[in-house]
């Protein structure tokens, strides 16, 4: 038994998509194929130029937060719909086979950047190819660093809300490893805060045959990573549950030397920020209290970086966006309870004032799925072997991810740009 997914209906934005989309995907694999990591993205923000300018009609901007671009399309009076894909990739080496595979040693797209990016490329040409299906202003916004969350920062930063029209709505899309014609997003809070922890702990180095002179840092760090493990699990009764997790243990050069320090690298994802302030209090009192207890020499740094906001979809605009795509075919799910994933997109959004919202999609192809996989996702769950995006094996269908990206964002910025509502759409004033 395969999921049976409705035919998406041809609408008067994707006339002729079909045509379009081989060069679309050819586009996809391109930048598959040339990864490149936060505010490094030159030769993909070339790339965008290069498609935008060749579909035509798009006043275009370069250089936007150091490497992003921005396009907008004016087409009469009606609302301002920003619609946002992200740049850049991934320092992991890829081991898809896949033909089309990273050419660039040690990077590569293992979020999807690279199918949002087509997917807004192939919704630019629709919106431009066909004007007589929408009425207002569409603006592209091609975020370079969400990887590290400072690339809509550095945008605003930039004064991109000051530069180019004001949202009235937001829209973003995330392509994961659910059917091509599914779609998961829900109203409130949709995707968790996240901090990067990076902790110093500082011993004594020494001999590795005298470890009776030394305070050693590895050993602290080991002690360091149960507690923090601990004090995980102790949260776990929370709704949702706060997730604090060690991604990196970095000391010594050799076998035979105690290094003097030792360093954590951790991640945490909270959903509110009182929740985030209590775990980031308790990780330092936990990290001080252990280096104390082994006879630190000095007082351990901790240092957070790499912040990302909670992403809370507008209930009203989450509404209008689940309308649209189910009018369009699509299988909407609603999530019981925010991602554990986190995003920097919510940013644009809270800065303007206006609603955001952030859904993401299936990019498989839906005949990978039998009926213990369909099975799975009526429960919520993922199948067993689900191979999840940041690995060094996930990888997007070329063609059912790029041409659902397409529809989707056309679908969702079409809910706004009807031409038969006069602007009424409009879900805040510019």
């Amino acid at each position: 038994m395969r999921p049976q997914l409705p035919t998406p209906p041809e609408t008067p934005l994707t006339a002729g998509l079909a045509a379009h989309l081989p060069h679309w995907e050819d586009v996809y694999r391109d930048l598959h194929a040339h990864p490149e990591l936060a505010f490094a993205e030159h030769r993909t923000a070339a790339a965008v130029v290069r498609e935008l300018t060749a579909v035509g009609g798009w006043e275009v901007a370069e250089k936007v937060g150091g490497t992003g671009v921005v396009a907008v399309l004016r087409n009469g009076t009606g609302p301002v719909v920003w619609l946002r894909a992200d740049l850049d990739a991934l320092p992991v080496r890829e081991e898809t086979g896949l033909p089309y595979a990273s050419v660039e040693a040690g990077l590569m797209h293992a979020c999807g950047h690279d199918v949002h990016v087509a997917a807004l490329l192939g919704a630019c040409g629709q919106l431009a190819a066909h004007p007589d299906a929408w009425r207002g202003t569409a603006v592209a916004v091609f975020q370079p660093a969400e990887e590290v969350g400072r690339g809509a920062r550095a945008m605003l930063d930039d004064g991109v809300l000051d530069r180019f029209p004001r949202p009235d709505v937001v829209l973003g899309q995330h392509v994961g490893p659910l059917p091509a014609g599914v779609v998961i997003t829900r109203p409130g809070p949709v995707m968790a805060a996240a901090d990067s922890v990076r902790v110093t702990l500082h011993g004594a180095g020494a001999h590795a045959s005298a470890p009776h002179l030394a305070v050693d840092p590895v050993v602290m760090a080991a002690c360091v990573i149960l507690r923090l493990q601990t004090l995980s699990a102790r949260l776990a009764p929370l709704t949702p549950s706060p997730l604090l997790t060690v991604g990196a243990m970095h000391a010594g050069t050799v076998p035979n030397v105690i290094p003097h320090t030792a360093e954590l690298l951790c991640s945490l994802r909270t959903f509110d920020e009182a929740t985030r302030q209590q775990v980031l209090t308790d990780l330092r009192r936990v990290v001080r209290a252990e280096a104390d207890a082994q006879g630190a020499p000095r007082t351990p740094d901790v240092e957070t970086y790499d912040s990302f906001p909670l992403t809370v979809n507008d209930p009203d605009a989450t509404g209008r966006v689940l309308a649209a795509l189910a009018d369009a075919g699509t299988i909407g799910r609603a999530l019981p309870a925010p991602l554990p994933a986190s995003e920097d997109f919510g940013r644009f959004a809270t800065a303007a004032g206006c609603p955001s919202v952030m859904y993401h999609f299936g990019g498989a192809d839906p005949t990978d799925f039998d009926a213990e996989a369909v099975a799975a996702l009526d429960r919520g769950a993922l199948p067993p072997g689900t191979v999840m995006n940041h690995s060094p094996r996930y990888a997007p269908s070329d063609r059912h991810a790029v041409d659902a990206g397409v529809r989707h964002f056309l679908t969702t910025a079409g809910s706004w740009l009807s031409p038969d509502d006069g602007g009424a759409g409009d879900t805040a004033t510019t």
